[in-house]
């Protein structure tokens, strides 16, 4: 977040409509097999620079996160979650192929449990999402969507969880 200019006063999200959110990351299980880790860990910043580069993809943010020495994680903001089907089943994008790797070492009894790899998919509807922000740049889900002023939404959870697109001046 270095460098990014912070929004003085409370935002909020600038979302609307459903909010698709994938959650998808790794967890070291044994911290020796290096060889078996290492590339899964760097998988995923090529597939964020393969998306990044092409935003018809669908991908509209991400974060990185930590949750322990041994788990990492990406939290990603995406169009639709037809878009991240699509992207998730291209043959000539890398996810297709690291995902063709992990499964033919499983078929061959190669996986060994050195490396857990997880994710989770959100498809949440208008009114099932509202967020807050004070004196941050831009980040998760404003910075997938854009920022407004939180009284756009309103200075509540309760209002900002009932702010519904076409009832409003900035839909």
């Amino acid at each position: 977040m270095f460098g990014k200019k912070v929004v003085a006063g409370r935002t909020t999200a600038a979302a609307q409509g459903d909010v698709v959110v994938l959650l998808i990351g790794m967890r070291i299980n044994r911290f020796r097999a290096v060889h078996h880790w290492v590339p899964v860990l760097l998988a995923m910043p090529r597939m964020l620079r393969e998306l990044t580069a092409d935003p018809e993809r669908g991908l509209l943010g991400h974060v990185l996160l930590t949750a322990s020495p041994r788990t990492y994680y990406v939290v990603q903001y995406w169009e639709s979650k037809e878009k991240l089907y699509a992207y998730a089943h291209a043959p000539e994008m890398f996810h297709h192929r690291a995902w063709a790797i992990v499964n033919r070492k499983e078929k061959a009894g190669k996986a060994r449990q050195h490396v857990g790899l997880w994710h989770e998919t959100y498809v949440v509807p208008e009114g099932g999402y509202e967020s807050i922000y004070a004196d941050m740049p831009a980040f998760g889900l404003a910075a997938a969507h854009g920022q407004l002023p939180v009284e756009r939404r309103g200075r509540t959870a309760k209002e900002r969880f009932a702010h519904r697109a076409g009832a409003s001046a900035d839909s």
